[in-house]
């Protein structure tokens, strides 16, 4: 008779037959396993699941959104056809928001293609409630793209790539991986060393004990999206935490009914994520061809393109939800809120001229 095995058993089980697996793996796993993975099961997002993103927060987040990529779309000469893409599109609340507010750009909505890139089904059902009218594309892979010009959304996409850890020892750097110990899944290292040219410049003389965090998978995602935009016009906006500069530490964490929890402990059952690398996908898609703006943190940006603006709008439109919006507002712009955690990434094809980034 068949036994239904829990996700955390299936990955005990290939650790007692493989040896121990890369943080990469036991992260995609988690959060991507056809029938177990994170990301396979419910809604995460709101009050009542695991976090919080900043569409849900309000939508003037959203609408801020879309008066950028209008304005990109502007600065691409307005293109009869192109390719409007989302990756990890949530509920389709940031699309909606996006596209209630540049459907009013003349021509706009009717040159869109929307194509949104999710693996949750549930997400799925939720976007299509909310983005039916636009005709959406839902794709398999992320680089199944037309020739048209292309214009890319990722906001808290790139967290959820799996990365790879590397510890620095006594004498050399060592993968960092998760075995069994005591029947219970920890953190070990590979006794195989790393030669430390592999590594960036900015961390191989790193001392003892340092961790870095490699993003493999969302710099294989950027050159993909790169090399496309690079050949075909457009530009890429991603709105993620993450820092500036290629650095050492450890940012791996799982969050679980809004709060922190133990990455190792209930595999599936938690949102696994990790700090960005922005400079290291900076490089990438400089190789690429394209022109990377300063990043920006998240708050100035949208103070630049008219938040504030906004919200007064809304608050006389909607006197009895003031303080509401005023609270939306804070958390989304305030620097001890998502102001300066979340930064403001964009590459573009050169002679584009993003608007609210930069110094």
């Amino acid at each position: 008779m068949a036994v239904d095995l829990s996700l955390g058993e299936l990955i005990d089980l290939q650790i007692r037959t493989n040896g121990p697996m890369s943080v990469a793996t036991y992260m995609g796993l988690s959060l991507t396993h056809p029938r177990l993975g994170y990301y396979k099961g419910a809604d995460p997002l709101g009050a009542k699941g695991d976090f919080i993103t900043a569409p849900e927060v309000s939508q003037m987040f959203g609408e801020l959104v879309g008066f950028f990529l209008v304005n990109l779309w502007q600065q691409m000469k307005e293109p009869r056809s192109f390719t409007l893409l989302e990756l990890g599109p949530g509920r389709g609340t940031l699309m909606s928001d996006v596209m209630r507010v540049a459907q009013r750009a003349e021509g706009f909505a009717n040159a869109a293609h929307l194509q949104l890139f999710e693996t949750n089904p549930v997400l799925k059902a939720e976007q299509e409630k909310r983005l039916a009218q636009y005709l959406p594309y839902w794709a398999d892979e992320i680089g199944a793209l037309s020739d048209d010009p292309l214009l890319v959304v990722a906001n808290e996409f790139f967290d959820a790539l799996p990365i790879r850890q590397f510890v620095r020892g006594e004498d050399a750097w060592h993968e960092r991986q998760i075995g069994l110990r005591d029947g219970k899944r920890a953190f070990g290292l590979s006794p195989t060393p790393i030669p430390a040219e592999v590594l960036p410049e900015e961390v191989r003389d790193a001392p003892p004990g340092s961790i870095y965090e490699a993003g493999i998978a969302a710099g294989e995602v950027m050159a993909t999206l790169a090399e496309k935009i690079a050949a075909q016009g457009g530009a890429i906006l991603a709105i993620d935490y993450g820092y500036g500069r290629t650095q050492t530490g450890e940012t791996l964490q799982a969050v679980a009914r809004h709060a922190y929890a133990d990455p190792l402990e209930a595999p599936g059952e938690a949102d696994l994520s990790a700090h960005v690398d922005f400079d290291a996908l900076g490089k990438v898609a400089t190789k690429a061809g394209l022109v990377v703006q300063p990043l920006t943190p998240q708050g100035l940006f949208l103070k630049r393109i008219g938040i504030g603006e906004r919200a007064a709008a809304l608050a006389r439109a909607n006197p009895g939800e003031m303080d509401a919006i005023e609270a939306a507002l804070k958390r989304l712009i305030a620097p001890d809120q998502m102001g300066d955690l979340f930064k403001v990434f964009v590459a573009a094809s050169p002679g584009i001229s993003p608007v609210g980034v930069g110094r």
